[in-house]
């Protein structure tokens, strides 16, 4: 009998035991981005809340690429809806990513799956599969357009809402306009000769002298580019934050390992831009002219690699001369048309080209007036002082493309 007893005591508190587990959430650790977190933690759905973009420190925007919604300016997001969207992210204090898709139906789908947490693009609502959106925040009325979150996500829809006000969009425009200007970068505007007569383009000539056989250049070719960077400014800032003579980025900068404290000297700078002019010039070593070569570098310095492998890219299939400039930059003028930009064999969307084609041909028209100046071994700091400016040291002007440099 006790033997018995004893028996279903056992196997009653085995059930029990079962029973408990059963109803305890699981807490199983879980490597995340973010850390370690308990599986309990995560979300059994695929709705991030507010709060809960707000606890992981990211949005995820979707997005298309275009002029007016996502474009990579030189290695900056740009696009009215973009810096709309970074305005809200910021305001709710999170970092924002983006996705690009290739057309509406994708940018739907993905967001039906989860795999973000607003549309940032002005969709229509008579999208095909929209029906399943939550369209709130940026819109505009008459166009029957607007951002939409997923069918169910009313917190983040509601934070929308009472953040947008209608004259965000006008004001966003107002400043891409400034920031794309000749306004928004601050340089000194020096003479492009510091002596003519004498052979002297700038006081930084044995500088050029000195970095320019890194990429095995002319170092009147380096000066001419180093003109229409900075006009010869140490301290020419531009508004996404290129400095110095060679207007290098931050993250160019540390790519190179070059000290932000030490971004704005004459010889790191240009240095910094020798080593980055060589490491371009290797990227293209497959182009066996010299100067072909040299004129996709530059374009690469302007606007990044990727868009130029955009343009060749383009001229390989519409047909051209990969290789040749003239030809891909013909191309690389068709990234501003939706019919080139969205072309399966273009994986960086659409870009300002206009600006990097002409950034290309001042310089090398620069470097025509240079050509004839002999290479004088002198120090970088001698005596000579430069040009005054020819209007006012406090002169702003568009750093790589300045259409009156």
């Amino acid at each position: 009998m006790e033997y018995t007893l004893h028996k279903y005591i056992v196997i009653w508190a085995l059930i029990l035991t079962c029973l408990s587990c059963s109803d305890t959430k699981k807490t199983e650790t879980v490597v995340t981005p973010w850390g370690e977190v308990q599986g309990d933690s995560i979300p059994d759905d695929d709705d991030f809340t507010l709060s809960d973009i707000v606890t992981n420190g990211e949005m995820i925007m979707l997005t298309l690429s275009g002029p007016e919604s996502y474009y990579d300016y030189r290695g900056r997001g740009m696009g009215t809806q973009f810096m709309l969207c970074e305005k809200f992210a910021q305001h709710i204090g999170v970092s924002l990513r983006v996705e690009v898709c290739k057309d509406t139906a994708e940018m739907v789908s993905r967001m039906n799956e989860g795999e973000g947490d607003l549309i940032a693009f002005m969709l229509p609502k008579k999208t095909k599969g929209a029906d399943s959106l939550l369209f709130c925040g940026a819109k505009v009325d008459s166009l029957k357009v607007q951002w939409a979150v997923r069918n169910g996500n009313t917190e983040l829809a509601a934070a929308l809402n009472k953040w947008y006000k209608p004259s965000m969009l006008a004001d966003v425009r107002k400043e891409q306009d400034f920031l794309l200007s000749s306004r928004s970068v601050k340089r000194h505007v020096y003479a492009p000769f510091m002596n003519r007569s004498a052979g002297v383009i700038s006081r930084y000539d044995a500088l050029f002298q000195k970095y320019a056989v890194l990429p095995r250049w002319d170092w009147r070719l380096m000066a001419a580019q180093c003109y229409q960077e900075s006009c010869f400014d140490p301290q020419a800032r531009s508004w996404a934050g290129a400095r110095g003579l060679m207007q290098i980025m931050p993250s160019t900068a540390e790519m190179l390992g070059l000290p932000l404290a030490n971004i704005n000297d004459p010889e790191a700078n240009i240095a910094a831009a020798g080593k980055y002019l060589k490491q371009l010039m290797e990227q293209f070593s497959y182009i066996p002219n010299m100067s072909e070569r040299q004129n996709f570098v530059l374009a690469a310095y302007n606007c990044g690699p990727n868009h130029v492998l955009d343009a060749i890219a383009l001229t390989n299939k519409h047909g051209g001369n990969p290789q040749r400039w003239s030809d891909v930059a013909r191309n690389m003028m068709l990234l501003r048309d939706p019919k080139y930009y969205n072309d399966p064999v273009v994986k960086y969307g659409y870009m300002r080209s206009n600006e990097t084609v002409n950034y290309v041909q001042r310089i090398r028209e620069r470097y025509a007036q240079y050509s004839g100046v002999p290479a004088r071994v002198s120090s970088p700091h001698n005596s000579f002082s430069p040009v005054a400016p020819r209007k006012s040291n406090k002169k702003h002007r568009f750093k790589p493309t300045d259409s009156s440099t």
